[in-house]
């Protein structure tokens, strides 16, 4: 299978959105409520909200596809985080923030993810970042495993807002090496 990894444009926001659906309770401790995560979907991974990241100047989405169907997704966020956590934790400026990182759960285990990784950190890099930071809950063992293997190191905590409560995500970054590539096309396909 060939999957191809490009940059989000606005007609993929219905897309984003019905991929959002499935992948964020992936991300979610075993005991949040279904309303809290539904709410979650609702107010911040609608098509709506995908419409306006993709219109947003500071947000980068990258969409991983296969035969035209998006099966995992990043979106990158430059500036300056305005988390205090974040802000104390993050050492290497300018960083960008890797706000959303997902794959389809049937997808797992297939190299997407990866490929999609090797992408969002050249993004990084060609945008002239020294670092890349994420936040994770602590108890996504999964993804805490992808993204230490992928060289991101914990360098803090923060809280993240679930419905009623405040869950506990590590601080994660990944310092960059400067990139030798500057052309502006982050697009490309990787066989897996």
């Amino acid at each position: 299978m060939t999957v191809r990894i490009r940059r989000g444009v606005d007609t993929d926001a219905a897309a984003l959105a019905e991929l959002a659906a499935v992948t964020f309770p992936l991300a979610t401790p075993h005991d949040t409520t279904a309303e809290a995560v539904e709410t979650f979907i609702a107010e911040v991974l609608s098509a709506d909200r995908f419409a306006g990241y993709l219109d947003d100047p500071r947000c980068v989405l990258l969409v991983a596809e296969i035969e035209g169907e998006p099966v995992g997704y990043a979106m990158l966020i430059h500036g300056e985080p305005d988390d205090p956590d974040v802000v104390g934790a993050v050492a290497s400026r300018p960083t960008i923030d890797l706000n959303k990182f997902y794959v389809h759960p049937e997808r797992h285990g297939s190299g997407i993810a990866a490929a999609l990784m090797d992408a969002a950190i050249e993004v990084a890099r060609v945008a002239g970042a020294r670092s890349l930071w994420l936040g994770v809950n602590v108890e996504n063992d999964r993804a805490n495993r992808f993204y230490a293997k992928h060289g991101f190191a914990v360098v803090g905590t923060k809280r993240f807002k679930l419905g009623d409560r405040y869950e506990h995500d590590f601080v994660r970054e990944l310092l960059l090496r400067p990139s030798t590539h500057r052309s502006g096309d982050h697009s490309g396909q990787v066989g897996t």
